[in-house]
């Protein structure tokens, strides 16, 4: 399993955004292997971080081709302040089951 982490100092969003980024989620929700996500934001320093969860490389990689994803990055300048992009292999997945996450089902990996 991998993650995309999508950290950025949001700008202006105006109606392309949002349009936009309505395809793009609704694309990677479409995807065999995307397994949830979860946005986070520090109200210290105002940047934003999705993290998107995939069960392979290949699912993930679907979604950075897909036109969507890159005319969004083709016009990020036009609404992010700035972008930082992680990609990362899961090697481990736990917890209590007490508060709700797109990897509880799987159980211990590690």
């Amino acid at each position: 399993m991998y993650t995309s982490t999508f950290t950025f100092a949001a700008g202006h969003f105006d109606e392309a955004f949002h349009a936009l980024d309505k395809v793009i989620a609704e694309a990677a929700k479409a995807i065999p292997g995307y397994l949830g996500e979860e946005a986070w934001e520090n109200p210290v320093s105002g940047l934003v971080s999705n993290v998107y969860y995939w069960e392979s490389m290949e699912a993930l990689q679907q979604l950075m081709t897909h036109p969507a994803h890159l005319e969004a990055k083709r016009r990020q300048g036009e609404w992010l302040k700035g972008y930082q992009v992680v990609i990362a292999q899961v090697v481990g997945s736990y917890g209590d089951g007490g508060i709700p996450h797109p990897l509880a089902h799987i159980g211990r990996l590690a």
